[in-house]
């Protein structure tokens, strides 16, 4: 079982970050070979400044680690640094019909009104997503909701390429779905995810936040004035609430309804403390290391290198191999 996962270095990690990808990735190390990246490749295509970029995927890398993914376990490099992923992506672009492109329902939503300004990077990208995993002849990618589609795909670029060309080059991925806080909503309106792009901080619990910040977010988070129910189904149109108890069970590795069954029928004046009290005593520890961790340039900039050369090596087959199914010449 090989697990390739990637995340972008936007920077500014929230809970939503933490509970949706990162703590998924944390026990996967344990249960299979992972490789792990920070995806900079994607971030360009829209509009970036440069020295953020290269502050965040420090930032990102040293996130990663205060969170519990261990460098010595699973493979952490930066996308940039193994010349594969670009390599392999133009391959696939040139067997990719375009009208597979035309479905994916992300490119509509992030170029929005002015299609004709987005980057031929932001329209084709889930192209470089199918590069990143099939590389390594993933068996496993994580995905939440959203990102099923580009998963389905990875598999049909990959099945296409090994037909055309008459030869088994790439593995298809399957996919991995995630547990009940898959998708983090925000902590003011519980119909809309967690991100680090809403205007109001109150919506969001950031990785650098202090206990008391932390604290103060979880009293402002919207609820209502109902008591908790005994079932799952009672939450039904209870957004916020329905959140915190999936965010309450995310962290403590329980069903939402063994949650329930603990506080039914009491009010979130008695369940916000308890929230508070477990999200601290889970991401104190987790603050404290990266903010240690994130000021080593040094040693984070080796760290991804060393993990960037395992990369490249594992990566280099497939590449050779989907060049020669092309039947391009190269220097042996």
């Amino acid at each position: 079982m090989r697990v390739v996962s990637g995340i972008q270095p936007t920077g500014n990690l929230h809970l939503g970050n933490y509970l949706g990808a990162i703590k998924n990735w944390v026990k996967m190390q344990e249960e299979a070979e992972c490789l792990f990246f920070l995806a900079d490749l994607h971030a360009i295509t829209v509009a970036n400044d440069p020295a953020k970029l290269s502050a965040n995927t420090r930032e990102m890398a040293a996130a990663l680690i205060a969170s519990g993914i261990d460098p010595e376990k699973s493979t952490l490099f930066n996308q940039a640094r193994v010349g594969g992923h670009a390599e392999l992506a133009w391959m696939l672009f040139c067997s990719t019909p375009l009208g597979w492109l035309d479905r994916m329902t992300q490119f509509k939503e992030k170029s929005g009104k002015h299609k004709q300004r987005a980057s031929m990077g932001l329209y084709s990208y889930p192209v470089l997503q199918a590069a990143d995993v099939l590389i390594y002849q993933a068996t496993h990618v994580p995905v939440g909701d959203d990102q099923k589609q580009h998963l389905e795909l990875a598999r049909d670029i990959a099945s296409k390429f090994n037909s055309d060309t008459g030869q088994e080059v790439f593995t298809l991925p399957e996919a991995l779905i995630h547990g009940p806080a898959a998708r983090v909503m925000s902590l003011r309106d519980g119909t809309v995810k967690m991100s680090k792009s809403d205007p109001s901080d109150l919506s969001r619990i950031n990785l650098s936040d202090s206990d008391g910040e932390i604290a103060k977010k979880i009293k402002k988070a919207r609820t209502d004035a109902d008591p908790l129910p005994s079932e799952l189904a009672g939450l039904e149109g209870r957004n916020e609430a329905r959140n915190l108890i999936n965010i309450y069970a995310a962290i403590a590795d329980e069903e939402p309804q063994t949650i329930l069954s603990q506080y039914a029928g009491q009010g979130f004046g008695s369940f916000k403390p308890a929230l508070i009290e477990l999200m601290v005593a889970t991401l104190s520890p987790i603050r404290e290391k990266f903010i240690t961790l994130k000021s080593d340039h040094n040693a984070l900039d080796q760290l991804l290198q060393k993990g960037a050369d395992k990369a490249a090596k594992q990566a280099s087959s497939t590449v050779d191999s989907a060049y020669n199914a092309l039947g391009l010449l190269r220097n042996s």
